[in-house]
């Protein structure tokens, strides 16, 4: 059963924090060392026989304070509903502003919580909060002292000997490494989008394409060709799919992400479709003729469909 979502609105009542054992972080990606730490902050709360929430944001800071470099793993609904999937009672979905963050941290942490505040807190040893993240988790700590409340600062789940964290990740998607980013994900990585009207080559080659534009904030994934899975109305297909604009028709192309679906032949223009990104098959490049593309994507096709 998923979790009741709480938003800035008459229907939330702070008080409903009190005593509870809280997760408290932005967590992009909903990523393996997410889990954990909202998993740790599920076990306090059944110990203690409590309710269990996630404390979030509405958006990610870093759409605030580094648009221009910023790479998201998922969209801001994908990520509260995905928080909502997991093993707690609650999602407090807190709204973020520019005033909301230049506040001291203490004055920070009485918007957050001065209503009802948590029996228990977890969050990684790398917190920051407050005007200009002036506050770590020794403040956090000093301030719950005075309130009851238990700070559990946890250092970042690890693998390979390195920390498990959204930059992580978003390093290795860029680099094209969908395979290890899933590892950290706990899933494939995967964007949305709407299909819209292409350049209408594709189907006179032979492999139609369905077409998305992407925001740039939202392509964490690096340019190239990938195996892929498209999920159109609910249905899981195999896709061979093209993520950046193609230097063959560099001069004309607006989409970013161009997906065909393996043994699909139907209109879906102006309807939303997810791809699930698996594995890298190489890297875009310019061809010298039309036959010679051709016959590379659909090497590429047949690869999809031997080996996904």
């Amino acid at each position: 059963m998923a979790a009741v979502i709480y938003r800035n609105d008459p229907a939330y009542d702070e008080a409903y924090l009190a005593g509870a054992s809280v997760a408290f972080g932005v967590f992009d990606g909903v990523h393996e060392g997410h889990r954990f730490i909202i998993g740790e902050a599920a076990n306090t709360a059944r110990e203690e026989d409590e309710r269990s929430a996630v404390i979030t944001f509405d958006i990610d800071p870093d759409e605030m304070f580094a648009a221009d470099k910023l790479k998201k793993l998922m969209t801001n609904e994908a990520r509260i509903a995905k928080l909502a999937e997991l093993d707690v009672d609650a999602v407090v979905v807190l709204p973020f502003s520019r005033e909301f963050a230049a506040q001291a941290p203490a004055d920070f942490l009485e918007v957050c919580f001065g209503g009802g505040v948590p029996r228990h807190i977890h969050i990684g040893s790398d917190f920051r909060f407050g005007n200009r993240a002036a506050g770590n988790v020794e403040d956090l700590r000093a301030w719950g002292a005075e309130r009851g409340m238990e700070v559990h600062g946890h250092e970042l789940v690890a693998e390979r000997g390195v920390p498990v964290t959204s930059t992580r990740i978003r390093h290795l998607l860029g680099e094209g490494r969908s395979r290890e980013a899933a590892e950290l994900l706990g899933r494939p990585y995967g964007l949305s989008g709407t299909v819209r009207a292409g350049r209408g080559e594709g189907r006179d080659f032979g492999f139609a394409t369905a077409n998305l534009e992407v925001p740039g904030d939202m392509l964490a994934i690096g340019e190239g060709v990938y195996a892929c899975y498209a999920v159109v109305d609910g249905a899981r297909y195999k896709a061979a799919v093209n993520v950046g604009v193609p230097a063959t028709f560099a001069d004309e192309a607006k989409e970013n992400i161009e997906v065909h679906i393996l043994d699909f032949n139907e209109n879906i223009y102006g309807q939303p479709i997810e791809v699930e990104f698996i594995e890298w098959l190489r890297p875009m490049r310019s061809f010298d003729s039309t036959e010679e593309l051709i016959a590379t994507v659909m090497g590429n096709i047949a690869w999809v469909r031997e080996n996904l």
